[in-house]
């Protein structure tokens, strides 16, 4: 998928880009991205999380701008068996420097677009209140379905509360 001179493609495999998305992963938590990691984020952490990232349930796409990773998300589909019907939206990341291109909305696009195509009918994701990306999921008509306060830590310790979102596709 193409949008604004930006290119989106699927990862299949970590090796080669390992080096970059531990780049952007480090960067957006140092910026305060509350993805489930503390800032100053070390690099091998960064490393380790991206060699695990993938499994058979787990669709990775990037975005790319000037020939850099620009972003990434995660599709998760979900296993259970009562639970086929939907996939989670998850590690939702755009770099700092490439910022208010519509990157994220068009990782957005493309995860949607890929789980109507393996029959989700239902999107959820979780994101920290108050951050940037909750107009994002507003405008994509994400629905909020609850807050829960002091879920996690924030990059730089402090509990933040989330939001749930969902999408019925």
């Amino acid at each position: 998928m193409k949008n604004q001179g930006q290119k989106i493609e699927e990862l299949t495999t970590i090796d080669q880009h390992i080096e970059e998305l531990s780049d952007l992963l480090m960067n957006v938590v140092d910026e305060g991205a509350s993805i489930g990691f503390l800032s100053p984020m070390a690099r091998s952490a960064a490393m380790e999380f991206w060699q695990h990232v993938l499994n058979p349930h787990v669709i990775l796409y990037a975005a790319w701008m000037d020939d850099a990773i620009a972003g990434t998300v995660q599709l998760h589909l979900c296993t259970k068996q009562n639970g086929t019907n939907r996939a989670e939206i998850a590690k939702m990341m755009t770099h700092p420097q490439f910022r208010q291109k519509g990157i994220a909305r068009s990782l957005m696009q493309t995860a949607e677009k890929r789980a109507k195509e393996e029959g989700r009918t239902l999107l959820i994701l979780d994101t920290v209140e108050g951050a940037p990306s909750n107009h994002l999921y507003k405008s994509l008509e994400f629905v909020q379905g609850g807050r829960i306060a002091d879920y996690a830590a924030s990059p730089f310790g402090e509990l933040e509360a989330t939001i749930i979102y969902y999408k019925q596709i």
